[in-house]
């Protein structure tokens, strides 16, 4: 690991123990109900780093301050991606190492792209970054979020694929998730432009991506895969293909 790389990490531990001796809670999780639940809402979330690679830490520090938000980026925390004409909104709260939440993607993951794509549904992603405690130091579910808000922010058009490559790859819980490189990699597999990819070191996003899982938790979200159509949480079948495709396609058209 080079020193950028150390300073980074130690820049990330430092805030995490800042802000959890602040608020003085630590979070918790657990299965339930084919999800994962939040029993406590978050308290050590680190909403400092690196900003740039090649400042000095009192610079680090100044600019970390900063929150940037993503060009998609709603008042709510989520990732905008389809018409904003469209008839239909659903929302998908998920964490990238939360496992049900790859189960989801997987099943619905493709419908719900298709009826982007057709225009009939405006999809807002809300990336968390509870399950960073399930990450071994990783600190995963954080990094990925941050990537993906990268793409949303500067190359849109490949955020869906960037996003699905990441759940076809998903690493297990408990392990340090994919590396940077692994990252760096799927995203270019799909076509994000080098010079965006490059980009993900800057760890830009990282303070969106914890305050916007704090506005999550905030706004009632207890579990993940969340998912809410029109802002009703939709209670069907998460995991079989049909249930949700069905829901989506009554609301667009409305009573028959």
């Amino acid at each position: 690991m080079g020193k950028q790389s150390r300073d980074k990490a130690r820049a990330l531990r430092e805030a995490r123990a800042v802000i959890a001796e602040r608020r003085g809670r630590r979070r918790r999780w657990a299965y339930a109900g084919g999800g994962v639940v939040i029993a406590a809402l978050i308290v050590a979330i680190a909403v400092t780093l690196v900003d740039a690679a090649g400042q000095d830490r009192g610079g680090d520090a100044a600019a970390a301050q900063v929150l940037r938000r993503p060009a998609p980026a709603t008042e709510a925390g989520a990732l905008a991606v389809g018409d904003p004409a469209a008839e239909v909104t659903v929302e998908v709260f998920l964490d990238y190492m939360c496992p049900f939440c790859g189960r989801f993607e997987r099943t619905n993951g493709g419908e719900v792209a298709r009826l982007v794509r057709q225009g009939a549904v405006r999809l807002e992603l809300h990336p968390l970054s509870f399950l960073d405690e399930a990450s071994a130091g990783g600190e995963y579910p954080t990094r990925a979020a941050n990537a993906v808000a990268t793409v949303a922010d500067r190359a849109p058009d490949q955020l869906l694929a960037f996003h699905q490559a990441l759940f076809e790859q998903q690493p297990a819980e408990g392990t340090s998730g994919l590396s940077d490189n692994e990252i760096a990699e799927l995203a270019r597999a799909v076509g994000v432009p080098a010079s965006v990819v490059d980009t993900f070191d800057d760890r830009r996003f990282v303070r969106w991506v914890a305050e916007a899982t704090e506005q999550a938790f905030a706004a009632g979200i207890s579990g993940t895969p969340t998912v809410r159509i029109d802002g009703t949480k939709f209670d069907g079948d998460l995991y079989t293909v049909g249930p949700l495709t069905r829901a989506l396609t009554a609301a667009a058209t409305g009573p028959q």
